[in-house]
């Protein structure tokens, strides 16, 4: 131990004591294997040059995020921004989510459902426009997406509640679930936040007057009014009756018109709204948008006695019919059956229930399998099957000539006559037959006495 300690402060290395001056454990292993072995000292020499380049930068990285920290927010935030967990996008939008461009409209406790569930501000800057939503504590921007990066808006009656609300879905550009992005860039997340059926309480200008509080408008109209003057290429879409209204009412609302049907996608619950735009399926991560454009087919499978599947076939606007991807919704009520049908024919969506790869998913509720076949096939099979079903008689009955043919009368005791003639036949041949066999009989037991008495009779 001595030996390694002189050693070591003998052959003490100015690279290794700064890489290393961290961990003085460590530094005095490495001293004894370069006293144990000399040869390598070269080696651990190098290594040592290389983790102080790897400190250095470290060091760098950390002097840059606290600067960055210091002007525009906590550097943990900023971090997310830049991955993409929160906005999804490039460096740059992140930056410009952040920047304190001036407001046009703001709205402060906003209940978000996706990508996050807790109230924010939800916020829409002037200039080119963003959509973003502000943590009321600390004042970060925890998500948004610019105003032209928007693909859909949506406006629809959350489900199943006793307040009426709404949920206001943005979808933007490649958040559809249909369209992926380019390789290499990050899909922007959806957002969706629930508004009152109510004025808007909290609902701010940009200078920061209230507005909507005493005005009869409400805070879903007056939302979908500011969106609306800032959406230049789509509008704010909802449910419309003439497009498709339920047939099962709500039981705490009975008397409104219902605009969503219920159903599985998976083991995951949630509602399909048939729009005049296309479908959407929510209100859950990831959320749906079957725009007509990208919708391929659409076919009913597993149609049973009161429920049904719905598979849609959707395509990317920009992929090839090779790259289409099918998407089943479960365990839709037979009720609404005959409006969705109907929305479906509205609108030109080609009906895939004749391909050839689901017809054996189809059943109806007896267990029999429907036919979806056109007229002329069935016909032409019905044809197929009587010629083979003639064919087959045809056959029947040549074998049976044959076997007449070869039959020979001679051959049997019995005759093929009719009447009694051939019974009285019968009856003699087993009379005859009789007394020959008693005859035999009566010889076998008797013997020679049977020929005595014959012999006396004569």
């Amino acid at each position: 131990m001595g030996f390694s300690a002189i050693n070591a402060s003998a052959l003490a290395i100015p690279a290794i004591d700064e890489a290393f001056a961290a961990e003085p454990s460590l530094k005095s292993r490495i001293y004894d294997a370069i006293g144990s072995t000399p040869q390598q000292a070269p080696l651990f020499e190098d290594i040592a040059r290389y983790t102080c380049t790897l400190l250095a930068r470290d060091a760098g990285s950390s002097l840059q995020l606290a600067h960055e920290a210091a002007n525009d927010g906590p550097a943990v935030k900023k971090r997310k921004l830049q991955n993409g967990d929160a906005v999804g996008s490039s460096a740059s939008v992140a930056v410009d989510l952040n920047t304190d461009s001036s407001l046009q409209f703001y709205m402060k406790d906003v209940s978000f459902a996706v990508p996050q569930r807790k109230k924010l501000t939800l916020e829409l800057t002037a200039g080119r426009g963003y959509l973003r939503a502000r943590n009321q504590t600390s004042k970060d921007v925890e998500f948004g997406v610019p105003i032209d990066k928007i693909q859909h808006v949506v406006c629809l009656p959350v489900p199943e509640k006793n307040q009426r609300q709404f949920n206001l879905c943005v979808i933007p550009q490649y958040g559809d679930g249909i369209n992926p992005p380019p390789e290499g860039e990050a899909a922007l997340e959806s957002m969706v936040w629930t508004i009152p059926d109510g004025p808007a309480k909290a609902a701010y200008s940009g200078t920061g007057q209230q507005i909507g509080n005493n005005s009869d408008e409400k805070a879903e109209s007056l939302v979908r009014r500011v969106l609306n003057e800032n959406l230049s290429q789509i509008k704010v879409v909802g449910p419309d009756e003439r497009e498709f209204v339920s047939a099962i009412p709500e039981a705490h609302r009975k008397g409104e018109k219902v605009y969503h049907v219920k159903a599985f996608r998976g083991s995951k619950e949630g509602y399909l709204f048939f729009l005049s735009t296309g479908i959407f399926f929510g209100f859950k991560k990831p959320l749906l948008f079957f725009a007509f454009e990208n919708i391929e087919s659409i076919s009913y499978t597993s149609v049973l006695q009161r429920t049904f599947n719905l598979n849609v076939v959707a395509r990317p606007t920009t992929g090839s019919r090779d790259e289409t991807q099918e998407f089943e919704f479960s365990m839709i009520d037979q009720a609404d059956y005959s409006g969705i049908d109907a929305y479906i024919k509205r609108h030109g969506l080609q009906d895939a229930s004749l391909a050839e790869a689901r017809r054996a998913k189809k059943y109806q509720g007896n267990g029999t399998k429907p036919d979806h076949r056109g007229e002329g096939a069935v016909k032409e099979e019905e044809v197929e099957e009587e010629s083979e079903l003639q064919k087959a008689e045809r056959e029947l009955e040549d074998l049976e000539d044959e076997e007449e043919d070869d039959y020979d009368p001679g051959s049997d005791g019995d005759s093929d006559g009719s009447g009694t003639s051939s019974e009285d036949e019968e009856d003699d041949g087993e009379g005859e037959h009789e007394e020959d066999e008693e005859g035999d009989l009566v010889a076998d037991e008797l013997g020679s006495e049977a020929e005595e008495v014959a012999a006396d009779e004569q």
